[in-house]
């Protein structure tokens, strides 16, 4: 059995398994309103720009809460009020935006594509041309209800082809996956702290076109997620509007010091497919079957297919891997059994060889393997 001397390893799509160096940046409190701490957001904020390679013509908002609270202030903030919302539709976090949308009070189209499949471009341009009112897309670039990769590309083109907005959901694609917001026309990208940059949940943040920005004044029904402010007001003092989420930050400057020692994307991005690989053929050597083809997997997530037995249940199989130290995620689909383990955090493709190890043991404890 794997004798581990550290947390049980995560292998979900966040929170994640986080290196020690960034585990220590969290041991020093750091005062809201000072001058050091302003430094540090002030420096994840251009880092963030950067790696979105958006310097140019885009603005880094941060904003306290979870990737959907950004998702949310990204949404309420950038579409007005009287703005209308496409949305391809091809998993778990695609109808999250839909019910936010819904919530918002925003007009919303939806575009449904089977959970195995790509949201498809040409069926965007169509929607897109039959429905002139239509003045956004709102896209899940890695849909991890599946683990599904989205064509960002082409589905930018088409966007901006039709003369139309395009925001991105990147939460977990963003440090790992190429993004140019800039190159793309990318009014907005979303995502946050505790996915692919490998840092601790706590903060959202989004990547959006600064003019775009000015020009949303007033749209948002909210106070606390309304970006233009929270930005306009970091501008003017370099302070949050309100308590900040200390730790979360500087465990994110050691993060991102980390992702370039390592080599930045590219070799994140490498990592995790390494990871991926190791995983899909582990678990494919025991028997259990990926449920996305390989030509749209994302090397973020991979959902399997539960062993067809009678006495399948996914508690008893987390409990018996994570007794082992590791911690798989129950499935996303609504239609068929599966579960989910994740490729990214401070893992690779040794864990994720101990990992296919420790599952097959408990598969073969439960008396599952056919």
């Amino acid at each position: 059995m794997y004798r581990f001397d550290r947390d049980a390893l995560l292998l979900t799509p966040g929170p994640l398994t986080t290196s020690l160096r960034t585990k220590q940046a969290m041991l020093h409190d750091h005062g809201s309103w000072d001058s050091g701490f302003n430094g540090i957001t002030a420096e994840v904020c251009k880092e963030l720009l950067r790696i979105a390679q958006g310097q140019d013509t885009h603005v880094c908002v941060p904003l306290q809460g979870s990737g959907t609270f950004a998702v949310e202030a990204a949404l309420g903030t950038l579409v007005p009020r009287q703005g209308k919302v496409l949305v391809p539709n091809n998993g778990a976090y695609c109808a999250r935006i839909v019910k936010i949308l819904h919530y918002l009070g925003r007009e919303t189209v939806e575009l449904v594509f089977p959970e195995d499949q790509q949201a498809d471009p040409q069926s965007i341009a169509v929607a897109l041309q039959r429905d002139p009112a239509i003045t956004h897309v709102a896209l899940v670039h890695c849909e991890t209800g599946a683990g599904i990769l989205n064509p960002l590309t082409d589905i930018a083109d088409v966007v901006k082809a039709e003369g139309r907005r395009l925001i991105v959901d990147a939460m977990s694609s963003f440090g790992a996956l190429e993004i140019d917001v800039q190159r793309l026309s990318i009014q907005a990208l979303i995502a946050a702290t505790g996915k692919c940059l490998e840092g601790v949940p706590g903060m959202g943040f989004v990547i959006a076109e600064r003019q775009s920005l000015l020009d949303a004044q007033g749209n948002c029904h909210s106070l606390a997620l309304d970006l233009c402010d929270q930005w306009q007001y970091l501008q003017k003092t370099g302070q949050w509007r309100f308590t900040p989420p200390t730790h979360v930050v500087a465990a994110l400057r050691e993060a991102i010091v980390q992702f370039h020692e390592e080599g930045g994307r590219s070799a994140r991005l490498a990592r995790y497919s390494a990871n991926c690989d190791a995983l899909v053929h582990g678990m494919t050597q025991l028997g259990i079957k990926p449920f996305l083809s390989e030509s749209v997997q994302a090397p973020i997530i991979v959902t399997f297919h539960a062993p067809e037995h009678p006495e399948y249940a996914f508690k008893a199989l987390y409990e018996h891997v994570r007794a082992q130290g590791f911690i798989l995620y129950p499935g996303k689909l609504t239609q068929t059994e599966t579960f989910r383990v994740g490729c990214i955090g401070a893992i690779d493709a040794h864990d994720m060889a101990k990992a296919v190890a420790a599952i097959g043991h408990s598969l073969r404890a439960l008396q599952w393997l056919a």
